[in-house]
């Protein structure tokens, strides 16, 4: 859920800085939709750690499964949507400063990197966390 509300105000955001960008420089349209690309990649990470955490649900679980399979959705889904308020403010600015001056556009791509690192940040922290559910803690026995 997260993410898709990090994602969707990526787009969001991003989106009103492209139309108004393209009313200057339509010729940079297709050329300033990475961000909005960059937004949509976000989504996929709750995808992906969505399926491996309901290929691993069982009706019979341990609580530490239980919580540790908790952290790692929330894990992805709060890196997420801080990725996608961080791709939606850098694009709108990035591509209406690339309508005005060009020369932007590698600058605007850098930053929308570092910004989309931060979700797969959170992915990779629940990967590790989804694998830890899988193991029984110690002290802990299964029902």
């Amino acid at each position: 859920m997260f993410l898709g509300i990090g994602a969707s105000y990526g787009t969001a955001k991003s989106g009103v800085g492209i139309s108004a960008m393209s009313v200057l420089r339509p010729d940079l349209m297709m050329k300033c939709v990475v961000p909005v690309i960059m937004a949509g990649i976000i989504a996929i990470y709750g995808l992906v750690v969505s399926v491996l955490i309901s290929g691993n649900l069982a009706v019979h679980m341990t609580l530490y499964q239980g919580f540790i399979q908790l952290g790692a959705g929330l894990s992805v889904g709060l890196a997420g949507l801080a990725a996608g308020f961080a791709i939606g403010i850098v694009g709108d600015a990035g591509v209406r400063g690339t309508a005005q001056q060009p020369r932007l556009f590698v600058g605007m791509i850098l930053i929308l990197i570092f910004a989309e690192v931060l979700g797969l940040y959170g992915l990779i922290v629940a990967l590790i966390m989804n694998t830890q559910a899988s193991q029984v803690a110690p002290g802990i026995c299964s029902a």
